[in-house]
């Protein structure tokens, strides 16, 4: 669904972040992206969301070249991608509900169309209980998957993770990628970016190792 050849990247005028990437994203597959702080991990995602892009090299998404990708087409292009941030990005003043159905009113649903699949969706990531609590009131752990609701809502093709289980104790790290795994199941392809070498060891995935942003190996 996803592909990149010799894909580099850099802001402005300053010196590559990412340089040379070649690889794929197949569907319903389940992949970690890993390196040291300041690989470019946070960049990659952000090239794969389609918030930036590549500067050189070609990069296909959903068999479209992003180069040549209009502006038009790029919401209905995001959409089928679902992007869970490390620091959660709820707003402070909408309840759990109304964050996770965000997204949908941005579409312009009728609230009454898609209220029972947040109600459905709060509960299977362990939030019914918190439909009404607002942010400030959330745990770490329950904002992320108030977070992780709220990417999975419009049921996207690819769940890209930028460090999910970075504000989490080692319990709910587990939990959280139980959830990663059970979705998978069901079809979707997931990327989740991590330093936490004992997340990885509990799930036998393909390992993209970023280090200084390039790609160092596929394990």
């Amino acid at each position: 669904m996803i592909a990149l050849e010799n894909v580099g990247l850099r802001y402005g005028n300053g010196p590559e972040i990412l340089r040379d990437l070649s690889f794929s994203i197949p569907p319903r597959s389940f992949q970690f992206l890993t390196g040291p702080s300041g690989a470019g991990k946070t960049s990659l995602m952000r090239l794969l969301s389609l918030s930036l892009r590549p500067s050189r090299g070609f990069m296909s998404l959903f068999g479209s070249d992003v180069s040549l990708l209009d502006r038009r087409d790029i919401p209905a292009m995001r959409r089928r991608i679902g992007v869970v941030f490390q620091d959660f990005r709820l707003l402070d003043h909408l309840s759990t509900y109304d964050n996770v159905a965000l997204p949908l009113r941005i579409q312009g649903r009728d609230p009454a169309s898609f209220r029972t699949d947040v109600d459905e969706l709060l509960k299977w990531v362990g939030l019914a209980h918190r439909k009404h609590a607002f942010p400030p009131v959330l745990s770490g752990g329950e904002k992320q998957r108030a977070a992780i609701a709220r990417a999975l809502i419009t049921q996207p093709d690819v769940l890209l993770a930028d460090e999910p289980t970075g504000n989490v104790d080692p319990p709910m790290a587990k939990r959280l990628l139980r959830l990663f795994l059970e979705l998978n199941r069901l079809g979707t392809s997931v990327v989740i970016a991590t330093h936490d070498i004992g997340l990885m060891d509990q799930v036998d995935a393909p390992r993209l190792i970023l280090f200084d942003g390039h790609l160092e190996a596929s394990a």
